[in-house]
């Protein structure tokens, strides 16, 4: 998905700067072919004996070349790369296979396999002024900025005549475009959803509970602190701006707000809003990230909860199909409601995590555990919380705009003080999981229907529950 975003944004910035797309690319052939003395199909030209002689070792028959000029001519880059590609071990070398094949496959969306081709032509003929411009394109669309502007700038010492060199500018106007875009890039998105909770107040299903502390006499809760079910809807937006300086330093800032309101049953409603700036570093295959978060929590459209503190991460890229994340972090939650002033605590949570994109191109699978420590500020009643947690999951796409996923997990947190009223040390397991799928019914556009399910067992009947969530989700994104 990422190159995709890639390319799609690097085409973007050509159109609007160059002004050129499709077949126009065609046009830009004739002015590199003219501008090169080399028009195709024809006999080799060569600049030297030695170049005649390596480009005469492999010779490819004139009329495939003009069977290929044609389809280029048509528009159909990618027949005309079919047609070439299956003859490539039998007429790699030969100087105008080499370059009807590079075009083809930069024309046809295969920039890397035209960077093939076309090293090869620059190999035999490093004078080749209209190979290097169509290296210059490839280079241009797989991202590589600085590379494609090395190729114009040497295109431009040959002194190009005048069409090439209008061209050859505005490509360079189109990089420095990109450059500027990279430094300082936008993200947002809007999300709306519809769903069906049944357990909104993560409560226990059972009535009548026992209390160890009163000589086991049991107790009936409160219907407000039994499970209860209810249909949603919710709405979510968010945001992140980065900034490049110069060298490997940047900066981050972003924000993400969430709101959710049960149906006739508004003391549940939740609504939260957390902010995030900080520092990144980034020196080869490293990223490293550091700042500050701050946040506050609400419940029944009544403020919460306050949280504030530092995260920091490493991230380091294997290679295009496997990545490794380390992170850590620590924060403050304190209530708002001196009544539950008790209650607060300080966390610190550290885990790593890994992605691995499989040779399909199409799937991934991820990873992450953690370990977390809650310590608790005043006299809770349980005390304080150590735990860890671990996840597992991945992503598949079933069709090209159609990605299905699933996701497990496991939590275990255990308090260090006994509870007074069940005379125990009260000790969480709890299970989830979700299965999903994306549907990007449009550019930008996406729809996503979800359920998910979770269990959480404990020593103290009170805490132990179960909940199936299923929803509906229409994201829109903005970059």
């Amino acid at each position: 998905m990422r190159s995709r975003s890639l390319r799609s944004f690097m085409c973007v910035v050509f159109c609007v700067s160059v002004g050129l797309q499709g077949t126009a690319y065609a046009a830009g052939g004739v002015v590199i072919r003219a501008f090169s003395a080399r028009p195709i199909p024809a006999a080799p030209v060569a600049d030297s004996t030695a170049i005649q002689q390596q480009s005469a070792n492999v010779d490819a028959p004139e009329q495939l070349l003009r069977d290929a000029e044609a389809l280029l001519n048509e528009g159909k880059a990618d027949e005309a790369y079919q047609l070439l590609e299956s003859k490539d071990f039998e007429y790699s070398g030969n100087l105008q296979f080499d370059y009807l094949l590079g075009i083809a496959a930069l024309d046809s969306g295969r920039p890397d396999k035209a960077t093939l081709a076309l090293e090869r032509v620059l190999a035999v003929d490093p004078n080749f002024a209209g190979a290097r411009l169509d290296m210059a394109r490839a280079y241009f669309h797989l991202g590589d900025l600085p590379r494609a502007r090395t190729e114009l700038e040497a295109v431009m010492k040959q002194e190009p005549p005048e069409a090439a060199r209008i061209t050859i500018e505005k490509y360079l106007v189109a990089i420095d475009s990109a450059e500027q875009a990279r430094k300082t890039r936008y993200s947002a998105y809007l999300e709306g959803t519809i769903g069906r909770d049944t357990n909104v107040n993560n409560s226990t299903s059972q009535s009548d509970v026992a209390v160890p502390a009163f000589g086991n006499l049991v107790f009936t809760l409160n219907p407000t602190s039994l499970k209860t079910p209810a249909t949603y809807y919710a709405a979510a937006a968010g945001g992140e701006v980065t900034h490049a300086f110069s060298g490997q330093w940047g900066a981050y800032g972003g924000l993400d707000l969430r709101l959710r309101n049960n149906n006739q049953m508004h003391t549940y409603d939740t609504g939260s809003a957390d902010a995030r700036t900080g520092a990144t570093f980034s020196s080869g295959d490293e990223v490293f990230r550091a700042g500050l978060t701050w946040g506050f929590y609400e419940q029944a459209h009544l403020k919460n909860r306050n949280a504030y503190g530092i995260a920091g991460g490493w991230q380091h890229n294997f290679d295009p199909k496997n990545q490794l994340n380390v992170f850590a972090q620590y924060g403050k939650n304190r209530y708002s409601d001196p009544t539950y002033h008790v209650n607060d605590f300080n966390q610190s949570v550290i885990g790593a995590g890994g992605l691995h994109i499989l040779d399909d191109g199409k799937s991934a699978l991820f990873a992450s555990i953690n370990g977390l420590k809650e310590g608790a500020v005043h006299d809770r009643a349980d005390g304080s919380k150590s735990g860890y947690g671990m996840r597992f999951g991945g992503q598949t796409s079933i069709r090209e705009k159609v990605e299905v996923f699933a996701i497990v997990g496991y939590q275990r947190g255990r308090y260090d003080k006994e509870n007074l009223a069940f005379l125990v040390k009260r000790d969480d397991k709890q299970f989830d999981a979700a299965l999903g799928a994306n549907w990007h019914f449009a550019q930008l556009w996406t729809f996503r229907p979800q359920i998910g399910y979770s269990r959480n067992k404990s020593n103290i009947a009170i805490y132990s529950f179960d909940r199936i969530d299923a929803s509906m989700t229409v994201r829109r994104d903005f970059r």
